[in-house]
């Protein structure tokens, strides 16, 4: 199965944006590992929105 670069970029844009941490980094980690941060990081900011 392969992943969308689409996606892919999406999803480091995304974890660089709200954690600040360097685009090799990210891609360093697996599917599954950035994937958790994506949702941690989309539970986090729901949380947040929801207490404004």
């Amino acid at each position: 199965m392969t992943y969308g670069a689409d996606r892919l970029q999406e999803e480091v844009s995304y974890v660089a944006y709200h954690f600040h941490w360097p685009r090799a980094e990210i891609l360093d980690l697996t599917h599954a590992e950035r994937a958790r941060y994506v949702g941690e990081i989309a539970r986090i900011n729901t949380r947040m929105n929801e207490g404004q």
